[in-house]
């Protein structure tokens, strides 16, 4: 499902735009804001919220509100952390789902998961591809910047709750790309160089738009 919508939305916006799109736009957006809502409110209702592993503090967590926000006002800036995180974090997370044994489709963190992941990535392509937004100048400098403050954000969440917030403290249990990028703590740094390629690698679409003339 997630790779039929990443084809047919851009592919129905390039090829019949009009004022279906904005409504299709804020419609994902509500559908992104309400599961990261339900997720916190049922979890909390339930009297499970744990501090060490429910904060929104993974970086597909914070892109998923992000990308609400760049679906309802189509900025610069919010696309970029869309674009360039979305296709880069959420994707692979999607591919390799961190579950461990929430894998279940009755539980809400199976739902909560793909809706917010595969989510944030059918936007990403929507809005670079459907609706024609360009990353600006620099935009790989800037989210790289961005990635950084936010992962040193993690990292005090995990020193005051004991929780591995973006994997900084330990791999996930289920595979995933860290698996090749080496033991603790060369992993991460690891990471961070190939984040800064495919940011690179990902910003080429954008060039030719951004060119003069």
């Amino acid at each position: 499902m997630t790779a039929a919508l990443c084809v047919a939305l851009p592919v129905a916006a390039g090829a019949r735009p009009g004022a279906w799109t904005s409504v299709v736009a804020r419609g994902l957006a509500v559908v992104l804001i309400d599961a990261v809502l339900a997720y916190h409110l049922v979890v909390a209702l339930r009297g499970s919220y744990a501090l060490d592993s429910d904060l929104p503090l993974h970086l597909t967590d914070a892109v998923a509100v992000v990308a609400a926000l760049a679906l309802w006002t189509l900025r610069s800036l919010p696309f970029e952390l869309t674009y360039f995180w979305g296709l880069t974090a959420c994707l692979p997370a999607v591919l390799t789902p961190a579950l461990g044994g929430d894998g279940d489709s009755a539980s809400l963190l199976f739902w909560h998961y793909f809706v917010t992941h595969s989510g944030v990535v059918v936007a990403a392509l929507f809005l670079a591809f459907g609706l024609g937004l360009t990353a600006r100048r620099h935009a790989v400098r800037r989210v790289f910047l961005a990635t950084a403050a936010w992962a040193a954000l993690a990292a005090v969440g995990n020193a005051l709750t004991g929780g591995n917030y973006m994997f900084l403290r330990e791999r996930p249990v289920t595979a995933s790309l860290l698996d090749y990028l080496g033991p603790w703590p060369w992993y991460i740094p690891s990471a961070a160089l190939l984040a800064l390629a495919l940011f690179a690698v990902l910003d080429l679409p954008f060039r030719r738009r951004r060119a003069p003339g």
